[in-house]
């Protein structure tokens, strides 16, 4: 049996690429939209992918799955759940124009002397299966459990993106309950059988997703806290609800389009060279993004007027499918080496209008011409403390289990920064702002987009930790 875990940073996200070296047949789960990357990888390893799954429905990324589709390849899908959680793209599609299969708990299909068995795994979404992968050359138990996000290495598929992500209304605790049903079951899988979870460390399907990217049944089982939990129902359902993170604005975008369909576009967007003119103009209209991808201290001391601070780094997804919206054309000020990257991390969430771009040299230029360039004030934690004595507004854009567990000053508003474009009304914009997190990053991508709004800001980059053990009396908890 071929295996080959590949690995997307940015998202925390892993598909799987699983052959039969005797028959050269491969199947891919969990496939994010660049296919090409799989497909290269089965034919200089001697396979072809004939056969492409889901494991479910994903929030956070736009699927590969129709683009296999379109490629010829029979595609497997989830056929539980109810009409709610149906692949819409597939099974509405005119009649022979896909090759597929829908999958029901037990279902399975072959390739080459593999076997893939369908498990239904309820409880992070209604319609989520694990697959169960035996290699039937040599056994007739599963070497592994493609989970998904069921299991993860160290904690369980958050049940409560339903609602805090997609808007569903009282599924939250109901889709808790499932969820422990269905740990109930994952205790009769055998010990030595692998995990090969779809998330890890950084990705916002979970609270605490370890690092390692493979696990085993009884590993979890014995140090997997979320699993542990499960001594009864009601310490479960209490435990996996606490302190879940407030999910990216696009997440509810991504379950539409991949049970609706993801566009089709032949390759990824290839935006045009500009001039930072050009940009500078764009970025005062309202349906166009300007995405400065630069470090913080940068884009803090002089940006273009109403761009957004959207650090190409791990968060870079976060925050740009958190601020954008899907009508808005982008426009990119990016390191020229590093705008392919950048193009391909949108284009994996779904923000395909990349229209145009300036690089950093355009952009220095534009400033040593005397282009219109504007800076937002960098400020201490101790004087945001004598700014809120002087009754400007506290808004702290980490986490609501950080706020509420790591101290705040008092009368803080609290908004994630992944949801203050949603949010933005909330803030009040009859005096200054001053906006912070735990250590600078989040704060200043923020900062950003209220100032972009009209904002009076200001932004914290120091550690609040560090303020914290000298002025502990001025926050509570």
């Amino acid at each position: 049996m071929y295996f080959k875990q590949f690995f997307d940073e940015r998202l925390a996200q892993y598909a799987y690429l699983v052959g039969c070296q005797a028959t050269g047949e491969a199947v891919i789960i969990d496939p994010m939209r660049d296919i090409d990357q799989y497909i290269d990888h089965a034919t200089k390893n001697k396979l072809r992918i004939v056969a492409a799954t889901d494991t479910h429905i994903h929030a956070d990324y736009i699927s590969g799955l129709r683009e296999f589709a379109e490629r010829g390849v029979k595609v497997y899908a989830s056929d539980e759940g109810d009409a709610d959680w149906k692949y819409e793209w597939l099974i509405n599609s005119e009649k022979g124009k896909y090759d597929y299969e829908l999958m029901k708990d037990g279902d399975s299909f072959k390739v080459g002397n593999i076997k893939i068995e369908a498990w239904h795994t309820p409880g992070h979404t209604p319609e989520h299966l694990t697959f169960k992968i035996i290699d039937g050359a040599s056994a007739d138990e599963p070497v592994g459990l493609a989970t998904g996000d069921f299991v993860f290495v160290g904690d369980v598929g958050r049940p409560d993106l339903l609602e805090s992500a997609a808007g569903m209304e009282h599924v939250m605790e109901p889709s808790a309950r499932t969820l422990y049903q269905t740990i109930t079951k994952f205790q009769d899988i055998p010990d030595y059988v692998q995990i090969w979870p779809g998330h890890g460390a950084g990705s916002a399907c979970g609270k605490a997703l370890g690092a390692v990217p493979k696990s085993t049944v009884g590993y979890e089982r014995r140090y997997n806290n979320s699993l542990k939990a499960a001594s009864s129902e009601d310490n479960f359902v209490k435990f996996i609800l606490e302190g879940q993170p407030e999910p990216p604005l696009y997440f509810a975008r991504m379950k539409r389009d991949n049970k609706m369909g993801p566009a089709i576009l032949g390759g990824m967007p290839d935006p045009k060279r500009v001039t930072a003119n050009e940009v500078a103009k764009a970025a005062k209209k309202d349906n166009v993004a300007v995405l400065d991808t630069r470090l913080e201290p940068e884009y803090l001391n002089g940006h273009i007027p109403g761009s957004l601070l959207t650090t190409l780094n791990k968060q870079f997804n976060t925050v740009a499918g958190s601020f954008v919206t899907e009508d808005e054309d982008i426009y990119l000020i990016v390191d020229g080496s590093r705008l392919k990257e950048a193009v391909a991390d949108l284009y994996r969430i779904g923000l395909d209008r990349v229209v145009g771009y300036i690089t950093l040299d355009d952009l220095n230029l534009y400033e040593a011409q005397g282009g219109k360039m504007d800076s937002i004030d960098v400020i201490s934690f101790a004087e945001a403390a004598n700014r809120k004595d002087k009754g400007e507004h506290i808004l702290d854009v980490r986490k609501l289990s950080e706020y509420q567990a790591e101290g705040h000053f008092g009368g803080a508003q609290n908004i994630a920064h992944t949801r203050l474009l949603d949010r933005i009304k909330e803030v009040p914009n009859e005096k200054p702002v001053v906006v912070h997190c735990a250590a600078g990053g989040r704060s200043a991508a923020a900062g950003s987009l209220l100032k972009r709004a009209g904002y009076d800001i200001s932004v914290v980059m120091d550690s609040l930790a560090e303020f914290k053990e000298q002025n502990a009396s001025l926050l509570e908890v």
